[in-house]
């Protein structure tokens, strides 16, 4: 089996239970994409910036969890500066199929197999 792209989830904490579908989506048998989760599990603990900067170098990507909650995420906004910074490609997810909320400056799609397998094989 090929190495898993490594890809960085960033998602406002409101939306953590979608973070937690998208990874189950990825470990399902039948799932045409696959990556190693580099999120961090402990928002805003001692470091953080430091431990998300050295994770986000780290992966070959990064998609961001996009809702209504993105745009009041501060956590979710540096994450995103970051990726940036380090010219990490970038995805934007809708995390809800009835929130058409966007994030300046990325591309944001519909939650859909073939938008994940496409960026995530693209990395």
């Amino acid at each position: 089996m090929p190495d898993k792209n490594r890809v960085f989830v960033a998602f406002a904490i409101e939306d953590e239970r979608q973070r937690d579908l998208l990874k189950g989506q990825s470990l399902h048998p039948k799932s045409t994409f696959e990556y190693v989760d580099l999120s961090v599990k402990e928002a805003y603990e001692s470091g953080w910036k430091d431990k998300v900067r050295t994770r986000i170098k780290g992966c070959h990507g990064v998609i961001a969890l996009v809702s209504k909650s993105s745009a009041g995420s501060e956590g979710q906004k540096w994450e995103i500066a970051c990726a940036q910074e380090q010219k990490k490609p970038i995805l934007g997810v809708r995390a809800y199929a009835d929130d058409k909320s966007t994030i300046a400056g990325i591309t944001v799609k519909d939650w859909t197999k073939d938008n994940l397998t496409a960026f995530i094989d693209s990395l």
